[in-house]
């Protein structure tokens, strides 16, 4: 017993495969991308963040007694 063959019924495209993209999918990253920019740029902007002192002193002595 034969199997049928099933014709499209409308011809198929030679190009590649179309890909529509999110009008945010490329403005975010664009926007990621300016923003970084703008921070190496002008520096001065970037305030770095102040960690508290207890934090730091408490990392310091759990990293003495894993080290020995």
């Amino acid at each position: 017993m034969s199997a049928r063959t099933h014709t499209r019924p409308h011809p198929a495209t030679t190009g590649g495969v179309e890909i529509r993209l999110r009008w945010w999918a490329l403005a975010l990253p664009a926007l990621a991308f300016v923003s970084l920019l703008v921070l190496i740029l002008n520096p001065a902007n970037a305030q770095a963040a102040t960690g508290d002192p207890a934090l730091t002193h408490l990392l310091e002595r759990v990293l003495r007694l894993v080290t020995g």
